[in-house]
């Protein structure tokens, strides 16, 4: 087993369960509203596919343009979808949906065509990967956006999961979350983590 096998072994589990995760408690809960639903379905639909594209060919199913075409969508769904009608100005709105519009847009530029690696599933059986000649300022180009798309995703993830650790905090903050908080706090980080990792190995 190569490593980057042994992380894609990590990296699937996590994302089923944070798939999991968002089914019960968002898309199926009674206590959200339908923005949320969609927001929810979107970010389950995300973790589905990051658990299974490793290991199979999605192309097959679906073509690559198609699969990009849908997650383009879905980054656009968040900041165009920011204000619903309360107090909250439009770019504060569109700033606090601005990572989950990332997450979106890293799995279209993951899925757009010629974009995945070479790579062998756990069974030996090669996923088709498409080959081409990248212009060498084509190929720093990609890096670059590879590179900004990680980096905001890590920097996300850290600022969630550090934020409630008891050092962390403010002398005095008197912010106390909630469980469902503390929760969707850790799943959100983990998932915009796990999301970067995999952005780095699939994409070249």
């Amino acid at each position: 087993m190569s490593a980057s096998d042994a992380i894609y072994c990590m990296l699937t589990p996590l994302f089923v369960a944070a798939a999991v995760h968002g089914l019960r408690h968002d898309v199926l809960s009674r206590r959200s509203g339908w923005r949320s639903r969609v927001d929810r379905l979107l970010h389950t639909a995300m973790a589905l596919v990051m658990a299974v594209m490793p290991w199979f060919d999605l192309g097959r199913g679906l073509p690559e343009g198609a699969q990009t075409a849908f997650f383009a969508a879905a980054a656009l769904w968040y900041p165009l979808t920011a204000v619903s009608g309360r107090q909250e100005s439009e770019p504060a709105a569109a700033a606090t949906r601005l990572p989950y519009a990332v997450g979106m847009a890293a799995m279209g530029w993951m899925t757009r065509p010629g974009a995945a690696e070479p790579h062998e599933a756990l069974g030996g059986a090669p996923v088709p990967a498409h080959h081409s000649a990248h212009p060498v300022g084509q190929m720093k180009g990609d890096e670059t956006v590879t590179a900004v798309l990680a980096l905001y995703l890590l920097t996300h993830a850290l600022r969630l999961l550090t934020r409630d650790m008891p050092t962390l905090r403010a002398a005095g903050s008197s912010d106390i979350s909630t469980d469902r908080e503390l929760y969707g706090r850790f799943w959100e980080g983990t998932t915009a983590l796990g999301t970067a990792v995999m952005l780095l190995l699939m994409v070249h």
